[in-house]
């Protein structure tokens, strides 16, 4: 296998940048009692993703020989958070990144990750963020190795009886 290509979606992309959705959607679901299945959220979810990466952003495609191996979608973000300094407020926000199963382990992730900074960096972005389910931890070990750092912690607990 050749090393992967990594470019901007184009429209001809969004089936299989669905089809990642879906694959991300149900890898979070085996975490995480929270997650819908990926075929009840993907279109929605898809069509969320190109308005937001319309505006400062992209969705971006790995490809490998010509098969697609994995997508992220990040856009830069301003916030108004009274506690945060203003250069903190503008950020990079990764909100989306799969790379599909027959493709890990091959640095994918590394390489869209990238491809985002860079693009966040030529738009005078100074922070990058991206969330993680707690118990992904083959995703958090990827982001950091890659330099990103624990920043908030979220607690979550069941009340009621609920699960």
């Amino acid at each position: 296998m050749n090393d992967p290509v990594i470019r901007e979606a184009t429209e001809a992309d969004m089936a299989n940048v669905r089809l990642g959705v879906i694959e991300l959607q149900e890898h979070e679901r085996r975490l995480h009692p929270s997650r819908r299945p990926g075929e009840e959220m993907a279109d929605a979810h898809v069509a969320w993703l190109r308005r937001h990466a319309a505006r400062d952003g992209a969705i971006l495609v790995a490809e490998i020989d010509g098969e697609f191996a994995g997508f992220a979608v990040g856009w830069v973000r301003q916030e108004d958070h009274i506690a945060i300094t203003a250069e903190s407020n503008r950020f990079g926000y990764v909100s989306d990144i799969c790379v599909m199963p027959r493709y890990r382990g091959r640095r994918i992730a590394v390489r869209l990750l990238g491809a985002l900074e860079q693009r966040f960096a030529a738009a005078g972005v100074l922070h990058m963020l991206l969330y993680a389910l707690a118990g992904n931890t083959m995703a958090r070990t990827v982001y950091e190795r890659e330099g990103f750092v624990p920043y908030e912690v979220a607690y979550e607990k069941s009340i009621g009886g609920g699960e």
